[in-house]
């Protein structure tokens, strides 16, 4: 999944807690993070209380697809509290296969892999010459697996010699008197086996084989433990008896049995002479070992030698049960409970624990310190001294979480479960299957409103409007819009499957039930929709599945059934398609795989083994693309786990439809879509995203349906900027500079005057403002007062364009307005037809997103101006991480804040109130958590919520009148008189002023907005009283440095830099020193970084910038890892020379470089960069930024690349530091031919809309080259001069390089450079007029010049009164700084210098028929007539001599002051020339 999609999940929870079937647990070593692991593949992390032990459930880790079987810490815990906090990582696995490693912070899946190999037990250990922890894993394969547990890949493997097999437990440890590891495992036949490691051991390596080996009779053993307080003694379990074994000759010391009716499962010792062993009944069992057994064995060290030691036991040599740990009630579990023996340190003390997780969800721990201790003569039994579930978390919650239709609730009858849904966009209706049958359509933004948000929308005097469909006898198991998934399918067509084995077909708009199927002979599980390219019959068929393990295609059409697929034996696992042959293949649980023909129903085949495995593998399109509707596994196993179909169908479904990210300009825009109509109100393309996706979400079949709400950030501000667009008159999309015309007329000079290439140009224009004219059209069909049309004549002054967009917007509201009224009269039923709920969906977002309570102003000012709305209660956020992987936040944590939010102040309206106390305390604490206790979630999350909510802001900010208030619309139509015809102007200007200033309130309050939350915030929350704020992530920042939505790219910077400057240089300094280690070399010097030495240069591999992070900069654990730090580690870099590069005082010929930078590098300088240490890091930076610019294209970095644009952008801002390190002129074509084709693919430079990667990259390029110029003009000016010259040299000879045509297609743009810098800097340029002309010349074209005066084609250069054309004889003055005069004959097409005067000249012209020049320099108040006389008929070279000299008086000072406006020469005739001082004065000159 790209990690450029900026998603924000949000999650309502409802009633129920999921269902956890605990299947692992795990407690960490300092008791604040416990989690387990359950049947259904989710995690479910819970904070400690490292006092108290009280635990409260914090988020649910969904990734896995099968249950999870390991948990394992994935990082060293060091024992200061710093370090431990950032490096809170673990590792699961699972029966699949799968394995993650997840940040427990956030719960981000920083990794994730699948193996064919299933591991059944992992311990984590830190070898000995290694920094990092090592896990060991052992499972259902005859090795032993040593992993990274941050790559998760097999580091090495140890193997047997002696009877392979699969190990069945291992134990790892460090012999007290040995520098080795030793490995003891034991085999599921029964052999113990001993490998020592000494922490070299790679892949490369031999196989590595056992020292040694010996058969005993455990067989099946589930667990081996070796004593740690005297490595003599080794505890083996097996089900029906646990050993104790001597560890140097493996002989049996004692044994003991399973209690009746129980089975061991595994054990530890708690001494050198007790031991805890527990069952599958969750009981543990203290026993004393017998003191004799053990004294035999060289062991006295740790046993006390004399006899009377242990006191008289019975039986001497059978160990003694002394002690019990067991629940008092003693409940039946429906499996064995997950349990694990742990040893903590709190505070420098030792406890020992024992955790247990359970069938019913139940964690309970116990403590075997107390219990360790044998009493005499008595057995007792230890309850646990904590004991809690998800249950009673959610049962402690008042009120309880919010569903997403609570307002459909009745007090105090008890609540129907929702037992499957499904979103539809276009319409903006959630349909949602319930447990009794009904099925009820609900408008999607308005009932989130009703769940999250204060608002109007809260007094309801009636039931919410929804509709229901009353159908299903019980529950409905899956709903399907067919439609959403292909455009073939009818609008209206809605199918859901129920528990009554029936398939309904229903009308979406009238609510009618139009067919029921009645074909299979149990409750139907899945619904599908065929692929596109089946044959057309099936096309019209939807797919059902049902638990009888039957298939059926069903015709939507002809309302029958076409192909009963029934003779499966076992359940139904996945369906997968031939179109071609017409086959629908077929596969079951058990392995066989059935194939079916479409048309006829005809069992062709049914396949086992290999054959079926490869069939089911060549049918590559597999269902899980096209799960159009939601699924619900009924009480089949045979779908497996929705959770998973939910990710698969969002992996697959929603975000190949994202990653498709809406590459189109403007004029797609506007096509009509696929609906006909087009408009504002037709559907959206496929292609584009989705702005937001509603997604049930439950984590047992058996459970009611949670639902998730995934905000796209990008599909969002994409449709508010097309809609925005679409209403727009060409007119006001040519002033909004969406169409320019300008930038054209500067392209057309490039090419040759020919009529073609200008009506190329103006067909572009026509074809968009055709689509804008189209557009109009369709607004006047909705416009019915004919304001348009009278707007159109006098739409010339930008007041009436103004005007004109706001009465568009209200021929928009009145369709509304009726849509509306005609609601009124049906209160019940939901009509279709409504307008772009786009606003909405953005309105609920921000609302939810913005930190109310931070600026009472600005939130009033957020209420009445801009229309959010305040949450209602704290909002479950969630994550989406790498590989689709999510986090979801559980509402019961939030009680772990009650103690925050009692010492909060009070509000005193709040306690004036007659709110119950339950929803007092909620409001309270609603109001923290946005203001503060939000922002310290995690860094991921902040990161990802600031970006959005500036990005949003910047993109509203931008539109016209983006404001949620219905009221301003409301007064707006009050505003208007009554009648047309009585209305004056003066009327309408006076609205039109309130509606500018309206206008300018709202684009104030969006600033504002997006103000405080990228630069006030993180003081703001600090002086609220935030103790752990978490700041954005300066990785994740730069990551998106140069995301493809040009939005979010702005607010990425914007919050960079506002976080970057809010490090201040130490700060920064650290930064620097920590990421310098990743910085790419592309130098042949010694390597920086041990780990980047390869030889040939690292080329990035570009993975649209992966999210992925972690505060601690920790050493690359793979390749991808390395690369992905790499470019992070450039961009980075590169933004902090940019920007914060000249904030350093200069030192030396350096100049103005980071001098933190000299210094991080000094104290770790390697040989090899003895050459000026102090400026080494941005010699480096600044040839990775090039290398990246330069680099040809190639898979492994390709042509236009998010990496390659950043590198672009940083050399143009930080420019001037990079400067002493760079090839100008190399960097200066790069640039160019990275924007040669910009005029044919950037709409301009202030459209919205994501844009082609190729456009993108234009548009860049172009940024850089402008940044460069007005930066360095001087340097600018002369490459690109030089660059002309060596052209011309390389076209004489007939040898074009590669600069030749760079510079050829670059052109435009030059000319674009310099007519900028005239504009900016005209001084700079004018000490290089001569390098200036000679590049003009080069890039114009000169026929334009034969027909027109430079003053038409080029004016810009005209400006400079040292500049004349004569057109008569096609020649170009120009006077230099130096006080030469260059003399260009366009004809000849060379130019010739003449030394005319000692200092600058100051102006010159020629006369108007060509024959004379006069020249006039301040320097030496002289003033020089100049004849060119032609040799014979234009033959022989053209001498210019000076016919006569002047001299002039000298000017006064002051008015030397302006040099571009010092003195004008102007012909008065052909004769006389007029001296214009800047004084005013004149004098005449007669030649």
């Amino acid at each position: 999944m790209p990690g450029t999609n900026l998603l924000v999940p949000v999650v309502l929870w409802g009633k129920h807690a999921p269902t956890h079937c605990v299947s692992s647990v795990y407690l960490s070593r300092d008791q604040k993070t416990l989690v387990t692991g359950c049947y259904d593949g989710q995690i479910c992390i819970w904070q400690v209380d490292p006092e108290t032990l009280k635990m409260t459930p914090r988020c649910l880790l969904v990734g896995h697809t099968a249950p999870v079987t390991c948990l394992s810490r994935a990082s060293i815990i060091q024992s200061n509290i710093g370090v431990f906090q950032d490096n809170n990582f673990i590792v699961s696995s699972s029966e699949a296969g799968e394995m993650c490693t997840w940040d427990l912070v956030d719960g981000k899946c920083r990794e994730s892999v699948k193996l064919s190999q299933v591991h059944t037990n992992i311990q984590a250990y830190h070898m000995c010459n290694s920094e990092d922890l090592r896990l060991f894993c052992n499972g259902y394969y005859a090795e032993i697996l040593i992993m990274d547990p941050f790559s998760l890949e097999i580091l090495f493997s140890l193997s047997s010699k002696m009877n392979p097999d699969w190990i069945s437990a291992l134990h790892v440890l460090r012999p007290s008197s040995r520098k080795d590891d030793v490995v003891l495992a034991i085999s599921i036949t029964g052999t113990v086996k001993v490998w020592s490691l000494l922490g070299h051991e790679n892949k490369q390596s031999e196989p590595i084989y056992e020292n040694e080996s010996k058969q005993i009779r455990c067989l099946n053993a589930l667990s081996l433990n070796c004593c740690a307080y005297n490595q003599r003694t080794v505890l083996i379990v097996c089900a029906k008896y646990c050993q104790i074994y001597d560890a140097g000759d493996f002989s049996v010391l004692c044994s003991i049995q399973a209690p009746t009716g129980e089975r061991w499962m595994s054990g530890d010792f708690l001494a050198p002479d007790r031991v805890l062993v527990w069952s599958t009944e969750g009981k543990g069992y203290l026993y004393r070992l017998p003191a004799n057994k053990l004294r035999g064995r060289a062991i006295s060290s740790s046993v006390p030698d004399h006899k009377g030691f242990h006191g008289p036991t019975v039986e001497h040599d059978s160990p003694v049960l002394f002690g019990i740990l067991a629940h008092p009630d003693n409940k039946l579990l429906s499996c064995p409970p997950a349990m694990r023996f742990i040893i903590t340190s709190v505070g420098g003390k030792q406890r020992r624990l024992l955790l247990r997780g359970d069938s019913a969800g139940v964690v309970s721990l116990w403590n075997v310190d107390d219990a360790a201790v044998p009493t005499p003569n008595q057995m007792p039994s230890h309850a646990p001294i904590v004991m809690t579930s998800l249950d009673i978390a959610w049962a402690e919650m008042n009120p309880s979480p919010v569903g997403i239709l609570d307002q459909l609730n009745i007090p105090d009858e008890p609540e129907i479960k929702l037992t499957a849904s499904i979103y539809l966009l276009a319409a903006n209706r959630l349909v949602v299957g319930r447990e009794d049958g009904s099925i009820v359509i609900v408008n999607a933004t308005h009932t989130v409103q009703l769940q999250l948000l204060h608002g109007n929308h809260q007094q309801l005097d009636d039931w919410p409007p929804h509709q229901l469909l009353l159908g299903h006898n019980g529950r409905v198991n899956c709903l399907l819009y067919p439609h959403h998934v292909h455009q073939r399918y009818d609008k209206a067509h809605l199918v859901s499957g129920g528990i009554d084995f029936a398939v309904c077909l229903w009308d979406l708009f009238s609510g009618a039930l139009l067919h029921r199927f009645c074909v299979h002979a149990g409750e139907i599980t899945q619904l599908i929709v065929p692929p596109h390219n089946c044959s057309t019959r099936i096309q019209k068929c939807i797919c059902s599945v049902a638990s009888d393990h039957s298939v059926t295609l069903l015709s939507l059409s002809e309302r029958k059934c076409v192909t009963l697929a029934s003779r499966h034996l076992f359940p139904v696992v996945t369906i997968k398609w031939r179109p071609a042959d017409d086959f629908m293949v077929v596969g079951c649980s058990d392995g066989t795989v059935f194939v079916w023909q479409m048309e006829t129903g005809h069992l062709d085949r049914v396949l086992h083994g290999m054959i079926a495995e490869e069939v089911l593998a060549a049918c590559d399109e597999a269902l899980a693309d096209d799960l159009g509707g939601s699924l619900s596994g009924g009480t089949t196993d045979g779908l497996a786990n929705p959770a998973v179909h939910f990710f698969r169908g969002l992996r697959h479904r929603n975000l190949t439809a994202m990653r498709a990210a809406t590459q189109r300009g403007l004029a797609a825009l506007q096509h009509a879509g696929p609906a006909g109509g087009a408009g504002p109100l037709a559907e959206p393309a496929r292609s584009r995203r989705a702005q937001l996706t509603v997604q049930g979400f439950r984590s047992n079949p058996a459970d009611p349906e949670s639902h998730i709400l995934f905000f796209d950030i990008e599909g969002l501000i994409v449709e508010l900027l097309s809609e925005e667009y679409s209403a727009m008159s060409p007119a006001s999309l040519e002033a909004a500079g969406l169409i320019t015309s300008e930038y054209m007329k500067v392209a057309a000079l490039t090419q040759s005057a020919s009529p073609d290439a200008t009506k190329r140009i103006s067909d572009f224009f026509g074809r968009v403002k055709d689509k804008a004219g189209d557009m109009e059209r369709i607004l006047k069909e909705k416009d019915k007062h004919g304001i348009l049309a009278k707007m159109k004549e006098g739409a010339e002054t930008m007041q009436t364009k103004l005007q004109a967009k706001a009465e568009q917007l209200k021929s928009h509201l009145e369709t509304k307005d009726e849509a509306t009224q005609g609601k009124r009269q049906r209160p019940r039923d939901m009509s279709l037809a409504e307008p772009p709920h786009t606003m909405e969906i953005a309105q609920i977002l921000i609302s939810l997103l913005h930190a109310w309570g931070l600026d009472p102003d600005l939130d009033r000012v957020c209420e009445s101006k801009l229309g959010l709305l305040r949450p209602m209660v704290p909002v479950c956020f969630g994550v989406v991480s790498r590989h689709g992987h999510m986090a979801v936040q559980l509402p019961t944590w939030l009680g772990s804040w009650a103690d925050a939010c009692a010492s909060a102040p009070d509000d005193p309206l709040l306690i004036t109130s007659d709110l119950p106390p339950e929803l007092l305390r909620q409001e309270k604490l609603t109001r923290l958590f946005s203001s503060k206790l939000h922002w310290e979630l995690s860094t991921t999350l902040t990161t990802n919520h600031l970006l959005s909510i500036v990005a949003l802001a910047n993109t509203l900010m931008s539109m016209s009148n983006a404001s949620f208030v219905p009221e301003q619309e409301v007064m707006r139509r009050l505003h208007r008189p009554s009648t047309r015809s009585s209305s004056s102007w003066a009327a309408d200007e006076e609205r039109e002023e309130q509606l500018a200033a309206q206008q300018a309130h709202i684009k104030q309050g969006w600033s504002l907005l997006a103000t405080l939350h990228c630069v006030l915030l993180p003081d703001k929350v600090v002086a609220a009283g935030a103790k752990s704020f978490k700041r954005p992530q300066v990785e994740m920042l730069a990551r998106r440095w140069q995301h493809h939505c040009l939005e979010v790219r702005e607010a990425a910077q914007a919050l960079l830099l506002a976080e970057l400057g809010r490090l201040g240089p130490k700060g920064r300094k650290s930064l620097v020193d920590n990421w310098a280690q990743f910085l790419p070399l592309y130098t042949h010097t010694e390597s920086i970084n041990p780990y980047a030495a390869p030889k040939e240069p690292v080329e990035k591999q570009e993975e649209e910038f992966e999210e992925e992070e972690e505060e601690i900069v920790r050493k690359p654990s793979s390749l991808a890892e390395l690369k992905r730090k790499q470019t992070t580690a450039v961009v980075l870099l590169g933004v902090i020379g940019a920007e914060f590069g000249q904030d350093i005082t200069s030192e030396g010929a350096a100049g103005n470089k980071r001098r933190k930078d000299g210094d991080s590098r000094k104290s770790s300088v390697v040989e090899g960069f003895t050459l000026s240490s102090s400026n080494n890091l941005a010699r480096l930076t600044a040839l990775a930024l090039t290398h990246l610019l330069l680099s040809p294209a190639c898979p492994r970095l390709p042509a236009v690349t998010p990496l390659r644009r950043a590198a672009v952008d940083l050399l143009g801002r930080g420019f001037t530091v990079w400067e002493p390190y760079l090839d100008v002129s190399h960097v200066l074509l790069g640039l160019l031919e990275m924007c040669c084709d910009a005029d044919k693919l950037v709409p301009s430079m202030t459209y919205g809309l994501p844009l082609t990667p190729q456009a993108d990259s234009c548009r860049t390029a172009r940024h850089a080259l402008t940044l460069i110029a007005t930066a360095r003009p001087a340097a600018f000016i002369t490459t690109m001069a030089r660059e002309v010259a060596r052209c011309a040299a390389a076209a004489a000879s007939g040898q074009p390089s590669a600069a030749f045509h760079a510079l050829q297609k670059g052109r435009a743009e030059v000319l674009r450079g310099i007519e900028l810098l005239i504009d900016r800097m005209h001084n700079e340029v004018a000490e290089l007029l001569v390098e200036v002309m000679d590049i003009i010349l080069h890039c114009v074209d000169q026929s334009h010049l034969k027909s027109k005066g430079l003053n038409e084609v080029f004016p810009a250069i005209c400006r400079y009164n040292q500049v004349s054309h004569c057109p008569a004889t096609r020649r170009i003055a120009v006077g230099s700084h130096t006080g030469q005069l260059a003399m260009y004959e366009l004809r000849a097409g060379r130019c010739q210098s003449l030394a005319a005067h000692s200092g600058p000249v100051t102006a010159c012209a020629f006369s108007p028929d060509g024959r004379y020049l006069v020249s006039y320099a301040t320097a030496d108040n002289r003033l020089s007539f100049w004849q060119s006389t032609a040799g014979m008929f234009g033959l022989g070279a053209a001498q210019t001599r000076c016919v006569k000299c002047y001299s002039t008086a000298p000017m006064a000072d002051v008015a030397r002051l302006n040099p571009a406006r010092l003195a004008r020469l102007v012909w008065t005739n052909s004769r006389t020339v007029t001296l214009m001082l800047a004084d005013g004065s004149e004098t005449r000159f007669n030649v």
